[in-house]
């Protein structure tokens, strides 16, 4: 009996590992082979003519490149930027949102969530005739309020080409976190909130002190996605300014991907490519242990 019960649990396991064989194949095909060549060729001039090994050069040669260092500092104010605004914003609009009738409340998830299912280039190209400095309907908004009194390059002039994008930014990123948050709020204990309530809670305590702790997985994935959605910035640059004027605009993301696809720059792309990676683990590192703390998986 004892022998058949092991043949069963080896046959089921054979069948689990048959199933997951696909998903594994693929994993290890295109994400963890290319991965470790990207590290490995990290450490070589890699170039369409060349290919020898240099050791850190690539690293030392980054960190010494005054438009890495600004790329760096442009990534890193998209994150701050981004990050807070749409977290708490998500949580505002979540919360107005769920007290709304269900027919209500599904008319504004469709809403908040089409951005996020809208194509890039579909986006990208409303927000260029938003911003055109001719026939631009921001210009001409902020010039009928008597706010400006000529019209503004947004994404040509340095001073306000980067904070247009992190606009942009903020309007596709608060999609997915609404919807999660209005999810996340259906599962808050109804009988909770109504015990708080009928003990004399204020409308804030109830949600600090019943809801908050609910929503705090909700969270931290939106903060860790978020973060990575915003270090990872390309394809709205790539589109609307091509990293300008004068780097203005350019990310790590963008810049790499011009050293890789532009000047053929294999092994210094790549190694922006484990620096970004390293940056990207280390500060979910810190956001899971700041905010996974009181979190139950």
């Amino acid at each position: 009996m004892k022998q058949k019960v092991t043949r069963i649990r080896m046959r089921e396991t054979l069948i689990s590992y048959i199933f997951l064989a696909p998903a594994l194949i693929f994993f290890f095909i295109f994400v963890l082979i290319p991965m470790g060549m990207g590290i490995v060729t990290s450490f070589f001039r890699y170039t369409m003519k060349d290919f020898y090994f240099v050791g850190f050069d690539n690293y030392i040669k980054m960190f010494t490149d005054p438009v890495w260092t600004k790329s760096l500092r442009n990534t890193i104010i998209l994150v701050v930027g981004s990050v807070p605004i749409v977290v708490l914003f998500s949580l505002f609009v979540a919360a107005l949102t769920y007290e709304k009738r269900p027919l209500a409340r599904s008319f504004f998830r469709c809403v908040f969530f089409l951005p996020v299912v809208t194509g890039t280039v579909a986006v990208t190209v409303v927000w260029k005739w938003i911003y055109d400095p001719l026939n631009g309907i921001l210009n001409w908004i902020l010039k009928s309020m008597s706010i400006i009194d000529k019209n503004i390059m947004w994404t040509g002039d340095k001073r306000f080409a980067l904070w247009s994008i992190l606009l942009i930014l903020l309007t596709t990123s608060v999609g997915q976190p609404i919807i999660l948050y209005i999810a996340s709020l259906g599962n808050v204990p109804r009988d909770y909130v109504e015990a708080a309530e009928v003990d004399g809670a204020n409308r804030f305590q109830v949600f600090w002190k019943i809801k908050w702790p609910n929503l705090l997985p909700t969270t931290l994935y939106i903060v860790v996605i978020t973060t990575i959605n915003s270090f990872q910035c390309f394809s709205l640059i790539q589109l609307l300014t091509s990293g300008g004027p004068n780097y203005a605009t350019t990310t790590i993301m963008y810049y790499l991907y011009e050293q890789a696809f532009k000047l053929s720059e294999y092994g210094y792309a790549n190694a922006m490519g484990v620096i970004l990676a390293l940056i990207i683990g280390c500060i979910s590192f810190i956001q899971f242990k700041f905010l996974g703390g009181d979190v139950e998986y």
